[in-house]
């Protein structure tokens, strides 16, 4: 019988944990048979997976009914489901926390997508969720904006454990680290223990296909010599940015600034591979699977890929493979016009968008089932 691919990724040093999470999940054991069968690790949500679990199931019908009967309005209803949620699978985790030595284990639950330009606000939200939800294998997600750098230093600091999401551009990831690095500093001049504090990089990868594709192929259909540039660069450009992003964090992480720390038991940042499910349908559904196996990384798949690699994944060790390639394609993005500094921050801009209207929607949906209490 086939070993189940998702369970031979852990030999290659790569944890799996899913972007997903909704009540009847965690209720109906669906949660728990991941966990032990496909060796789930870590779970991660965000404003648009909560939005979908509270707007399409019935799953918080009654809760909410409760609640509204309690006068409680929709955003302490929001936090209070959530919070509840979160808790329910940390404890599930909690077995991969303890025989990982807080390795993996984790659940994410992200500050209101409002307070992504709001460095004071983001600071304040992250502690005030962090205290509710009261367990040690729990990271606040943190974007990675100019205004989200500062507080994840200080959360770090703060001996808070963060998961930093919307990354996209290398030069912003290079300054994720550095903020990491810092408060880790910061911990130890208050000579806290650095040990329990953990931390991912969260780097969205399809995004980047989805929106420097269409310029591609346009770029294909002309007589130009870019049509084949932009041929060989159709569909590579975010494996080629992970792959590039690794061998940042190999360097960073092994540097004598980082060392320091880690004689005194700081872990390294680990990099998370989100964005992960094949938009465009032409592409294979585990490509963003198979390319970036590789030590020390996380991948973090919604059900669908997971059930998709679990029935066809082939894992080996690829992360490390056609490194000079991918700065060859990074460098040749030039040679057709595109500034791929430019894209990524038009990527942020958009994924903040996008996380406040799906906010916005899971309010809305929260009122009109309040309502009709």
């Amino acid at each position: 019988m086939k070993k189940n691919p998702l369970l031979a990724l852990e030999a290659f040093g790569q944890s799996i944990w899913m972007d997903y999470i909704r009540r009847g999940t965690i209720s109906s054991g669906e949660l728990q048979q991941l966990i032990e069968e496909d060796g789930i690790s870590g779970v991660t949500s965000n404003p648009s997976i909560f939005e979908k679990a509270i707007s399409e199931s019935h799953d918080y019908d009654q809760p909410i009914h409760t609640l509204t009967l309690k006068g409680k309005n929709s955003d302490e209803i929001y936090q209070l489901l959530t919070v509840e949620d979160i808790q329910k699978v940390a404890d599930l985790l909690r077995p991969t926390y303890n025989r990982t030595d807080g390795r993996d284990g984790f659940v994410s639950l992200e500050v209101s997508p409002s307070l992504a330009h709001d460095t004071t606000g983001t600071i304040a939200e992250a502690h005030q969720l962090w205290s509710q939800v009261n367990r040690p294998n729990t990271m606040i997600k943190v974007p990675a904006t100019s205004e989200g750098l500062p507080a994840i230093r200080q959360l770090i600091g703060g001996g808070i454990n963060v998961n930093i999401t919307l990354l996209f551009g290398l030069p912003r990831y290079r300054e994720v680290v550095d903020a990491y690095i810092g408060g880790l500093e910061i911990l130890t001049t208050k000579g806290k223990l650095i040990k329990q504090v953990a931390s991912v990089a969260s780097f969205f990868l399809s995004r980047i296909d989805v929106l420097i594709d269409p310029v591609l192929d346009q770029k294909m259909k002309t007589d130009s010599p870019q049509a084949g540039i932009a041929a060989r660069l159709h569909g590579q450009i975010a494996i080629a940015s992970a792959k590039v992003a690794y061998q940042m964090y190999k360097e960073i992480f092994s540097s004598d600034r980082f060392e320091k720390l880690a004689n005194r038991g700081a872990r390294p940042q680990r990099l998370l591979w989100a964005s992960t499910s094949t938009k465009n349908p032409a592409y294979i559904d585990t490509k963003y699977v198979e390319a970036l196996i590789g030590p020390d990384t996380i991948n973090t798949l919604p059900k669908e890929t997971i059930n998709a690699y679990r029935d066809h994944g082939y894992p080996e060790q690829s992360l490390d493979q056609k490194v000079p390639e991918a700065y060859r394609l990074l460098d040749d993005l030039s040679l057709v016009g595109i500034d791929l500094d430019a894209v990524t921050q038009q990527l942020e801009d958009d994924g903040v968008e996008k996380f406040m209207a799906a906010f916005d929607q899971l309010m809305a949906s929260l009122k009109e089932k309040g309502a009709s209490v």
